[in-house]
């Protein structure tokens, strides 16, 4: 188509006042029963080895001291507390003093009068307004006296404890708002709040925690916190991970090319022209494409059999999409007729019969992309025209929007925003809860013909493809650029990216060289160049189920489809489900 934890304990990790060290000067039994002694006294062994009584200052370049109070905590975290408390002994260093210690069984115990009393004693690392803490404190007292229905106790507290502390007034109102809950339930729903049984008290520990000297109060599980940030870090310079599961700790992280799905397995030739779209189904197990030829074919990822050829079309058919339960699709086309202008349609199909729902309209000017909502409640069409058409699933119209001419329209997987890019060079953000308001519009300096549009798994970020040799990485909220993704080539037509891999790791473009590029998305990293196609490769599509396979689709009239099975690529024919040949 060309352009126009809980994880919370309470702490008793200070070491109890009869704790030994475990050494004596006679023998020392070991725990499997044995003896180890060195005929003298004061030695200390361990597995026939004498250890040092005085330390070395650091651990590997790092200070010991904090080393040993971050394994104390996570010792304390694992439920192993007199191991904990036998650290705290034998290496002298306490996991924290007794007024944190206080102070943290306060707040976890819901003993909030202690705990405002207890913060003076606290050695505060900035200059916070001490009101701000208070209210995160008195705020959780608040929401639990909802929670077991003392209404005349929190109005108290909201009036008397909290409002005084002049506070954020959008806050108050809205904490004023849930005194009107109707039940425990209701309540946590609206607050977004788990509960005084939940994590609430160990996020407000957290929350106030970032304003207390980290040496005197150690961040929440900060050993789980600094062995994520180094598997992140892993990761990130992993150019071909692609696995959900998180790596090994035992070895550095590394992946090899063979994890990503660079070869051709399947190469299908049943269109008999350009194939413009190709897209997988949201459970994995069909894939649509729609072409030059005027057809749609629907196949069996499985088997890659031809479910269903349909026809119905008399000119291009340039886009689809498959409705959130996959039980319909949807296409837009480029039909003629005899009048003045080329006449564009829409159309509706069941996707277990492949017959024609309905012909949804006539256009004057081509339906350039459609869009499912992610609740299937309706799907949007985009026009080469000021205007965009909201219908229900049965195909009736719900309402016109105004637009510019647009080239694609995607909506968030959160359902909150609509995203179109337009033939002015610009993105548009639409709140798709009332697209009766005007957009948010975003434009990119020199950066030309958006044309297709990605959306992340998390609803935060679009990838658009554009004219300028680059993809970008656009945030939603506010319109800047985060990454851009650099090399392909897209100068005359619209070429649709796509986002992909077991955690979403990689962006992917058809590219008007033949050729479809691979970038790592946390980085930007150009990491491969997939060379197969004879002519642009105009979409690929990523399938959802399967983090090994994903489908491209070119003007040289193939679907090829990309795995990480090292197999001699087969130049296939479809086949009906009968076994016959089409």
């Amino acid at each position: 188509m060309q352009t126009e934890s809980n994880g919370v304990t309470s702490n008793s990790l200070l070491s109890h006042p009869g704790a030994s060290s475990g050494t004596s000067n006679g023998n020392t039994k070991s725990t499997n029963g044995t003896s180890h002694t060195n005929g003298t006294t004061g030695g200390k062994f361990w597995a026939g080895e004498p250890i040092k009584d005085e330390p070395q200052s650091d651990y590997h370049g790092h200070d010991r001291e904090e080393v040993t109070r971050l394994i104390i905590q996570t010792l304390g975290d694992l439920g192993y507390n007199r191991a904990a408390d036998l650290l705290q002994t034998e290496s002298g260093f306490k996991l924290e003093s007794i007024e944190v210690a206080r102070f943290r069984r306060a707040v976890l115990g819901g003993e909030w009068n202690e705990a405002e009393d207890l913060l003076d004693d606290l050695e505060i690392d900035r200059n916070p307004d001490i009101n701000a803490l208070l209210f995160i404190l008195r705020q959780q007292k608040f929401l639990e006296l909802l929670e077991i229905q003392e209404v005349t106790k929190a109005l108290h507290v909201l009036r008397n404890e909290l409002t005084p502390l002049r506070q954020s007034t959008e806050k108050l109102h809205f904490l004023s708002s849930l005194m009107m809950f109707r039940s425990p339930e209701d309540l946590k729903r609206q607050a977004k709040w788990d509960g005084a049984r939940g994590t609430s008290r160990s996020e407000v520990l957290d929350e106030i925690s970032k304003y207390i000297l980290p040496a005197s109060m150690i961040p929440q599980h900060r050993l789980a916190t600094l062995l994520h940030h180094v598997k992140r870090e892993q990761l990130a310079k992993c150019l071909y991970h692609n696995s959900d599961k998180s790596p090994s700790l035992y070895t550095d992280h590394a992946c090899s090319i063979q994890e990503f799905p660079s070869t051709t397995t399947e190469l299908l030739s049943d269109h008999s022209d350009e194939v413009y779209c190709v897209k997988f189904s949201h459970d994995g197990t069909r894939m649509a494409t729609a072409s030059k030829d005027k057809t749609i074919i629907i196949w069996d990822v499985e088997t890659w059999d031809l479910i269903h050829v349909m026809a119905p079309h008399t000119d291009d058919v340039t886009y689809l999409d498959w409705s959130p339960d996959d039980k319909r699709l949807t296409s837009c086309s480029k039909d003629k007729t005899a009048r003045l202008y080329d006449t564009e349609t829409a159309r509706l199909y069941d996707t277990e019969t492949g017959e024609q729902i309905k012909l949804i309209g006539q256009f004057e000017e081509p339906v350039s992309s459609i869009c499912w909502a992610p609740n299937g409640q309706s799907f949007v069409l985009s026009f080469l025209d000021e205007y965009m058409l909201q219908y229900d699933p049965s195909g009736e119209l719900i309402q016109r929007i105004p637009s510019k001419r647009l080239y694609d329209v995607k909506i968030t997987p959160d359902g909150t925003k609509l995203v179109v890019t337009c033939t002015h060079h610009k993105m548009h953000v639409y709140n798709f809860q009332n697209l009766g308001q005007s957009p948010t519009v975003y434009s990119f300096g020199s950066i030309e013909n958006l044309t297709g549009i990605s959306l992340t798994k998390d609803s935060k970020y679009a990838v658009i493809n554009t004219g300028a040799g680059e993809l970008i990485m656009v945030d939603l909220e506010n319109g800047e650029i985060v990454k851009r993704f650099v090399g392909q080539v897209q100068n005359q037509f619209v070429i649709r990216g796509c986002l992909g891999g077991a955690d979403e790791n990689f962006v992917l473009s058809g590219s008007e060289d033949s050729t479809i590029y691979v970038w790592k998305k946390e980085t930007g990293e150009l990491i491969e160049k997939l060379a197969g196609h004879n002519g642009i490769v105009n979409c690929v599509h990523w399938n959802p189920v399967n983090p090994y396979m994903f489908a491209s689709s070119g003007d040289d009239r193939t679907i090829r489809i990309w795995s990480r099975t090292r197999a001699i690529p087969k130049f296939s024919k479809g086949k009906r489900r009968d076994g016959s040949a089409w």
